[in-house]
């Protein structure tokens, strides 16, 4: 008889049953044979692993108490602590002194004792499984020793290398370590170096540093067998296949993306009913007539999660045979779509909709640059023939934009909040010239609105029938972040009330009543950190930013897995107009372990993208060490004040040692006082900092406030320099 993890769990589980070590729970189970035991041995390795069981110092087995959790562990990047994503869906806060020898993203065992705030409060008892098993860090030599310091500041631990492990090694290169020993009691981690990327601050050694940090794939590189299996579904739409589907190719159809984009995986088209009402057209590329559910491209793009943007550098969800050809809605090509047509009245209405599987022929492939400056009646006569045969239709676009944008904002919508870019300009060799902040124009906007509408639409479908399916989700802010977001308001001169159940209208309105405040950015900050991040859910909670009651994410499957499981259970709805009971009982099984592994994976993306931003601001400010710039503050702290220079998005310190007097830090006002001339620092005040620290190995910036003295005898030695440089020799 096969022993199996639900008998050893059952004894385990028995009230009879004292704590046993592996020999002892195998006699008490009777079992004798060297192959049994060696099962068994898994089964318990397994169930530990996944916090069913413990295994206590002395090595005996038993079921954990009602105050002990199992998950995964996330440390914050400013070293405040740590949360724990417990396996119930519980948030368990871990004060910095009880984190254990755990590392970030460690599945670790938690004794839970008292609170902090709203969120229970633990201690890390026992790491269950590591999750790393290499760091990239930089290579650095203290005397006779040397380390790798992680570039991940989640990870407290500097990596011991002993000598015969340096792997030819050179102090302050950028390395891969593989870690051979874990941090524990009285002992350092330790590793070997097994690949050298190359010197810190050598900015070619950036992108593959950010890809061995967070273990992304290589840039084009996908499984040879994924590949194969590309080539093979990759075929221009056969005619047969057309026939089967709602002809758009004689409509209007268009794309608007970026400068650089080649997966176009959303186009639209547009016109006026003779009602007067809208029809709007978004037509999304069909990758599930592709991509077949467990298939090898399935599997590989469900590990992936997300494509990941790495600035000029893509590490797309699916090869490109796919993304950039077969599935992208390209310019003069049939593709064939998933295509949503809306009707909206003028007043923003939804009122009718129709689904059907589509073919197009998009007529133009347009650039946000372009819809932009024909929007606002600049640009050449080349760039006016090129629109000459849109231009009615995009007229009409930014008509119905504007009303829906309006609609939404009646509902109480706050994703109306400026989300500036930074642009980032390299010369040849990759060295960064200049940070250049990007807007959003009217086009974006306008894109925007249309596949918001479209997201709402397909979950609503799913919402009213009540049937498994993957919502994007926005959670109302907790009590807390809203309290730190009253102190805030309120330390700058604003009285406001936000009720304990905050309702997105009330955000809203701080924005609109704040629009022309000085300090408008940094409120807008504030918002944001306010409020909690939108994930995937299988639980239909609405997006609260959006003030939306169902949301989801369908336009966009070149790049993102859900949009692709959206779109099947999509199809399977249109054929059936139900699920079966089966399909139900499965679906439901399987659809929340999607929401939360492409919720994880769309978050290591985004710490990618932003880790290579960081990296490219502080390589940009170590050019212009000992220079001014205007800086607002976007933070106050015990130890210091946390800066922005606007123009460039770069953010930085200034260490309270620096300051001016002895300051001392009022947590609840959110300010620092001076204790003599009583000058007072906080959030949204306006200073003039000199930079006198980048470094990326530790990827941080610090700078110094410039009084007005050292302006003025700066600006002095200036009109020096120059009346002596005008003398005629």
């Amino acid at each position: 008889m096969k022993l199996t993890k639900d008998e050893v769990l059952k004894t385990i589980s028995s009230t009879k049953y004292t704590p046993a070590t592996l020999t002892e729970l195998a006699k008490k189970m009777k079992i004798r044979d060297k192959k049994d035991r060696k099962v068994l041995r898994a089964i318990l390795k397994e169930l530990t692993e996944g916090g069913k069981i413990i295994k206590d110092s002395r090595g005996r087995y038993l079921i954990p108490g009602e105050n002990i959790s199992t998950g995964h562990i996330q440390f914050s990047r400013k070293g405040l602590g740590a949360i724990v994503y417990s396996d119930e869906s519980e948030q368990i806060y871990i004060g910095a002194e009880d984190t254990g020898f755990a590392l970030d993203g460690d599945r670790v065992l938690v004794e839970k004792h008292g609170k902090f705030r709203d969120l229970p409060r633990g201690k890390v008892i026992k790491v269950l499984k590591r999750k790393r098993e290499k760091i990239v860090g930089t290579f650095v030599t203290r005397g006779l020793f040397a380390f790798v310091i992680p570039d991940d500041p989640r990870i407290k631990y500097d990596f011991y290398v002993p000598p015969e492990n340096f792997n030819n090694a050179k102090p302050d290169e950028k390395v891969v370590v593989r870690i051979t020993r874990y941090p524990a009691r009285g002992r350092n981690p330790e590793g070997i170096i097994e690949k050298v990327l190359g010197t810190a601050d050598d900015p070619a050694v950036d992108l593959p540093s950010v890809i061995f940090k967070h273990e992304l794939p290589e840039p084009g590189w996908f499984p040879d067998e994924v590949i194969e299996e590309a080539r093979k579904v990759s075929r221009e739409p056969s005619s047969g296949e057309k026939r089967k589907r709602k002809d758009f190719t004689k409509d209007k159809i268009f794309t608007i993306d970026g400068e650089d984009a080649k997966d176009f995986d959303d186009a639209i088209g547009i016109r006026k009913l003779p009602n007067g009402n809208f029809l709007l057209g978004v037509h999304i590329a069909d990758v599930s007539h592709y991509v077949k559910e467990g298939s090898k491209l399935d599997k590989e793009a469900y590990e992936r999660g997300t494509s990941v943007y790495l600035l000029d550098t893509v590490i797309p969800m699916l090869p490109f045979e796919l993304s950039n050809n077969i599935c992208s809605l390209r310019e003069g090509m049939d593709r064939l779509t998933l295509s949503l047509e809306m009707e909206i009245t003028p007043k923003g209405k939804l009122v009718n909709y129709e689904i059907n599987e589509g073919v197009i022929h998009s007529v133009r492939r347009l650039t946000y640059n372009e819809v932009n400056h024909f929007l606002q009646g600049n640009g050449d006569s080349e760039l006016h023939r090129k629109l000459d045969v849109l231009k009615d239709e995009l007229l009409m676009a930014r008509e119905l934009a504007k009303i829906l944008r309006d609609w939404r904002k009646k509902r109480g919508s706050v994703m109306d909040i400026s989300s500036r870019e930074a642009k980032i300009l390299t010369d040849n060799n990759g060295r960064v010239i200049d940070i250049i902040p990007q807007e959003r124009g009217e086009s974006e906007v306008m894109i925007e609105e249309f596949m918001i509408r479209a997201n709402e639409t397909i979950a609503e479908i799913f919402a009213a029938q009540g049937l498994p399916f993957v919502y994007r989700i926005h959670e109302e802010p907790d009590s807390d972040a809203l309290l730190q977001l009253k102190n805030y308001l309120e330390a700058i001169g604003l009285e406001v009330k936000i009720p304990r159940n905050v309702h997105p209208k009330v955000l809203q309105q701080i924005l609109e009543k704040t629009k022309n405040h000085p300090l408008h950015l940094s409120i807008e900050r504030v918002v944001v950190r306010s409020m909690k991040r939108a994930i995937y859910s299988e639980q239909n909670v609405g997006h609260f930013g959006l003030a939306s009651e169902a949301y989801t994410h369908f336009t966009s499957p070149i790049r993102r897995y859900p949009d692709l499981v959206v779109h099947r259970l999509l199809k399977r709805l249109m054929k059936k107009n139900t699920f079966s009971i089966e399909e139900i009982e499965r679906y439901e099984e399987v659809l929340p372990k999607i929401a939360d592994h492409c919720s994880k994976r769309e978050r290591i993306a985004n710490e990618a993208e932003w880790d290579l931003l960081d990296m490219k601001k502080v390589e940009y400010m170590s050019y212009h060490i000992g220079e001014y710039f205007k800086a607002v503050v976007t933070g106050v702290t015990k130890f210091g004040l946390f800066v922005e220079i606007p123009e460039k998005m770069i953010s930085g310190l200034v260490h309270i040692s620096t300051l001016d007097d002895y300051y001392e830090f009022d947590e609840r006002a959110n300010i620092l006082i001076g204790k003599h001339r009583k000058r007072t620092f906080r959030i949204g005040d306006e200073l003039t900092v000199q930079a006198v620290r980048a470094d990326k190995t530790t990827m941080e910036v610090d700078f110094v406030i410039v009084e007005e003295e050292k302006k003025e005898m700066k600006r002095n030695k200036r009109v020096k320099a120059s009346k002596r440089k005008k003398r005629p020799r």
